[in-house]
């Protein structure tokens, strides 16, 4: 479905999901480059988060999963043997449908993970993680004069925002989100596009999302699952305005979905 890019971040080969006996995803081959923000779309039940969770291995907590074919980061065989989980995951992270702050402070929820991954000399070098990456989720002016709250009392945007934050303290390369916005109104919405745009090229991303507005307005590439399979993959332009499949061309202009 895609050419071999040297470039790529992320290449999957050929790579196939089931569930017990049912295949949820069906020989899908795409790359996943470091400086676009690529975003999955299609109906509800296509397979588009089940493949994400691909690749981080997000899979694995699914006792009825299996996973087929080849998924390299950086090269890397992720479903290798020899390939450490806990070290993947902070490598490629990912910021779920519905905000899930641990039930510990502001500053406590993006300390941990650096402070599990030994990323801190000391309390020092923890405050500085932890003022970056509150800047860098643009949370930070909102948050300062309280970092010792609890996580969950911020609003839904702020939460969001927060386990983004703690996405980027542990330094990820990837950063995989699934539909973080469908939980959020339209304000904080808004807030959290802003961050994809401003996080691109800083990490790879790739963004779940059933919004087409949403998908046209955040990426520079599009990938149009649908029933299992990869029906297209190209610039978010030419899937929008050119699409090359009749499927994609039906979905994008509101025939089914």
């Amino acid at each position: 479905m895609t050419p071999p890019n040297r470039q790529a971040k992320i290449s999957a080969r050929h790579v196939s999901v089931h569930y017990g006996a049912k295949r949820a995803i069906d020989d899908v081959s795409i790359d996943v480059d470091q400086d676009n923000v690529l975003a999955f779309i299609g109906p509800s039940g296509c397979g588009k988060s089940t493949f994400l969770r691909t690749l981080n291995r997000m899979n694995d907590t699914v006792a009825s999963a299996r996973v087929a074919g080849e998924i390299l980061l950086d090269g890397e065989d992720i479903y290798a043997l020899t390939m450490d989980v806990v070290q993947l995951r902070a490598r490629v992270g990912m910021v779920f449908q519905k905000p899930n702050p641990f039930p510990k402070s502001i500053y406590e929820n993006v300390a941990y993970g650096p402070r599990i991954h030994g990323l801190a000399v000391d309390r020092g070098d923890l405050d500085d993680i932890v003022e970056s990456s509150l800047r860098r989720a643009g949370l930070w002016d909102e948050v300062k004069d309280r970092l010792a709250d609890s996580g969950t009392a911020l609003s839904g945007g702020q939460q969001q925002r927060l386990c983004i934050a703690r996405a980027i303290a542990v330094d990820p390369e990837v950063i995989l989100m699934d539909e973080p916005c469908s939980a959020l109104d339209p304000i904080a919405t808004a807030k959290i596009e802003e961050l994809i745009h401003e996080l691109k090229g800083r990490y790879a991303i790739v963004i779940v999302t059933h919004n087409m507005q949403q998908a046209a307005r955040v990426s520079q590439q599009t990938a149009f699952f649908h029933l299992g399979t990869l029906v297209e993959f190209g610039s978010t332009s030419d899937i929008f305005t050119n699409p090359r499949e009749e499927r994609t061309r039906d979905y994008i202009t509101g025939r089914y979905g």
